[in-house]
């Protein structure tokens, strides 16, 4: 078992108790993974596509096609998912607040910013809509900030629909804090709190007290992660 495996466990059970949704791992292997496991294991009724246009019937391993398919997802239909909150999205983040808003779009001041990113691509109609979630993979100063440079994704205080847990190399968090505030909820095998604590720009609520252990795969999952990534690019995609 190895960090990755935790990782990949831990984003996987931000889907459990979302029935028949599309699950939608956006922004790498953890992440389609997280989805994928889910739908094998304890969520059988989630929806997968193959990150194009099909609803795939089998779950395939990453890079392979599906040699079942369910349904045509055009982009249009795509879209009346999102606007409908039948998906949950499982997102990226180059910063993000103690509220759960988000910046994919630029560092520095808007009008003159040090870096150009992504945009605000597809962010605020998920945060908006669906329930989202975010997959962090090097937990940092950095990253955790006090104020975004800019809201690309909505949080808690800006009107989002459900942010429902960030999952992180080191910890998982939800925003069971006081006003929807970020919550520390469990620490990785081999961390601890000051370490998340350290790696975090702002007050983290729960770290203060006993904090558990994030779950480790069962043998199942092991078995159902190495025929889905037998190449283990998880391990790539994970810091630390």
């Amino acid at each position: 078992m190895s960090r990755a495996d935790v990782c990949v466990v831990a984003c996987a059970e931000a889907f459990r108790g979302d029935g028949e949704i599309l699950a939608a791992g956006i922004g790498g292997a953890v992440t389609v993974l997280a989805a994928r496991l889910a739908r094998l294991t304890f969520e059988p009724d989630l929806l997968t596509h193959d990150g194009v246009c099909l609803l795939t019937g089998d779950v395939p391993a990453l890079g392979e096609a599906p040699q079942v398919v369910e349904g045509w997802l055009p982009f249009r239909e795509h879209l009346w998912l999102v606007l409908n909150g039948r998906r949950h999205v499982m997102l990226g983040a180059s910063q993000i607040d103690r509220h759960g808003n988000t910046n994919i779009s630029c560092v520095g001041d808007w009008a003159r910013p040090k870096a150009q990113l992504l945009g605000v691509r597809g962010a605020p109609g998920n945060t908006r809509c669906d329930p989202t979630s975010y997959w962090i993979p090097k937990h940092s100063a950095r990253v955790f900030v006090p104020e975004v440079d800019m809201v690309s994704g909505l949080g808690t205080d800006r009107g989002a629909y459900e942010l429902r847990r960030v999952v992180t190399n080191l910890a998982v968090l939800d925003f069971g804090g006081p006003g929807g505030a970020m919550r520390l909820v469990s620490v990785h095998p081999g961390v601890s709190v000051a370490d998340v604590v350290a790696a975090t720009g702002f007050e983290l609520a729960g770290a203060g007290d006993d904090v558990p252990r994030t779950r480790e795969p069962t043998e199942e999952e092991l078995r159902v992660l190495d025929r889905l990534d037998p190449g283990r690019l998880r391990e790539r995609e994970v810091a630390g």
